[in-house]
């Protein structure tokens, strides 16, 4: 039986994220590695460890006027064949999987957890499992779920990969089914039907003329998007179709409600049978709340807003603003040559630690 795999967290960031990356934990494997977690946790007294099926979660407990999460997810996608694993240095960059999304925020989450025992706020550290796959697998979710006591705070800040930039917050996302009604009937005699792909014309069109805001919010500026992912229709080459589907995915500022989107889509396509088939609302970055402008402060870093959506809006939904701050650049996640600068590794825990201390 192989050695179950430890962690040093008194290596260095970059020697810590190599390490990391090099435990494979494609989502739903992540068991090895959330023991690895655990285990190098468990060996700071400052610091008490919960374990919530493959999540862990570690806690200052420090009486401290502010309390500050900081997340990361431990899954990766899955490895490429050959596989990107294990990883290499070349030249300035750390190379492989996991390397960007997001084991490089991780490490410097572990990096931190043992170089600053008495922060001046108190920490929560959130380890998940889960977050590159289905919504009702989400480890941070089910801890929302089974222990919101665990993520109460006065602020957030989610290590995805952001390229060293602050991201205020994150849009939210609607994904919904336009249907095109028509009448079957012989593609020979199509004046004895109404053909539903004819008629998903008038959809796309709403769309191509459709003026997307820019909403900004707590000073920052959402670029909202409204467009065509999918189109379904016809059931044979010699029958004119009577329905046809059009699916739209609206990514929405965070000042709307989910209610407020849905409401949004359904006018403009007045007249159609609209299906939501998924639909998450956003996160505001919150930056006017005293904890986030001490970490805007501390890093001295610009601040934009999130264009996606990320789990910082599961904080939203619990009443604690959040931010998005990671090494690697989030072009680069999920590439089978997914790679990480060093200098960013280095930056990334320098910043925060600047901030805790």
């Amino acid at each position: 039986m192989p050695p179950h795999p430890t962690l040093d967290l008194t290596a260095d960031v970059v020697t810590l994220t190599a390490a990391l990356c090099d435990i494979e934990s494609v989502s739903g494997e992540e068991v090895a590695l959330a023991d690895a977690v655990e285990a190098a946790l468990a060996t700071l007294p400052h610091l008490t460890v919960t374990r919530d099926g493959n999540a862990v979660v570690a806690r200052t407990d420090l009486g401290r006027a502010e309390r500050v999460v900081l997340a990361g997810h431990l899954d990766t996608v899955p490895l490429t064949e050959p596989p990107n694993l294990p990883t290499r240095r070349d030249g300035g960059d750390l190379v492989g999987r996991g390397t960007v999304d997001m084991k490089g925020g991780v490490a410097v989450q572990l990096r931190l957890a043992q170089t600053v025992p008495e922060p001046t706020r108190d920490i929560t550290y959130v380890f998940y499992d889960c977050e590159e796959v289905e919504e009702e697998r989400n480890g941070l979710a089910r801890l929302g779920r089974n222990r919101p006591d665990l993520l109460a705070a006065d602020f957030a800040v989610l290590l995805e990969p952001t390229d060293g930039r602050i991201e205020g917050g994150c849009k939210g996302t609607l994904r919904a089914d336009v249907v095109a009604r028509g009448t079957a009937a012989h593609s020979a005699r199509p004046w004895n039907g109404h053909n539903a792909i004819h008629e998903a014309g008038t959809i796309l069109q709403r769309l191509v003329a459709y003026q997307p805001q820019i909403v900004r919010v707590d000073g920052l500026d959402y670029h909202e998007a409204l467009g065509a992912v999918a189109v379904h229709g016809g059931i044979a080459g010699n029958v004119i179709p009577d329905t046809c589907v059009v699916t739209v995915n609206y990514r929405f500022a965070p000042s709307k409600s989910a209610e407020q989107a849905v409401a949004h889509v359904r006018s403009l396509m007045q007249g159609y049978d609209v299906q939501v088939t998924d639909l998450a609302a956003g996160a505001r970055p919150g930056l006017q709340r005293p904890a986030a402008q001490g970490f805007v402060e501390a890093l001295g870093l610009p601040v934009v807003a999130k264009e996606g959506w990320t789990d910082v809006a599961r904080f939203a939904a619990l009443g604690v603003p959040a931010v998005n701050f990671g090494p690697g650049d989030p072009n680069l996640a999920h590439h089978d040559h997914e790679r990480c600068p060093v200098e960013q590794l280095v930056a990334a825990e320098s910043a925060l630690v600047r901030w805790l201390r």
